[in-house]
């Protein structure tokens, strides 16, 4: 299984974004998905996940901004970012999770968001 993050770039704060993670593979039946972020000097920190059923998760920093969502279809999920921070810079990856073998998990490579104040 492979996960391509895309759709990063540079914003200016009060802007907006959308991140996409595309699956080689059909895993969105039996995944959960999520978006992960890792600034400079930081730990990684969940920021939003969604189930194959559609529930929705989100962390302390995304919340009311940022929305995640997921296309079957398409094996793909996506983070539409608003009203970005400068602290909202960061790399951020996309994450797959088997529901019924937590070990299974995969990463993107990472997507650069950098937000300038």
């Amino acid at each position: 299984v492979q996960l391509q993050a895309s759709g990063g770039g540079l914003v200016q704060a009060g802007g907006s974004l959308r991140l996409s993670c595309a699956a080689t593979v059909t895993i969105l039946n039996y995944y959960v998905m999520a978006w992960y972020r890792q600034a400079p000097g930081k730990q990684r920190e969940l920021v939003a996940t969604i189930t194959n059923g559609g529930s929705t998760t989100y962390g302390v920093s995304a919340e009311g901004r940022f929305t995640i969502s997921r296309d079957n279809a398409k094996n793909a999920i996506y983070l539409d970012m608003i009203s970005l921070k400068a602290e909202d810079t960061a790399v951020y990856y996309c994450n797959a999770r088997h529901t019924l073998y937590p070990t299974r998990t995969y990463w993107g490579q990472g997507t650069l968001v950098t937000v300038s104040s």
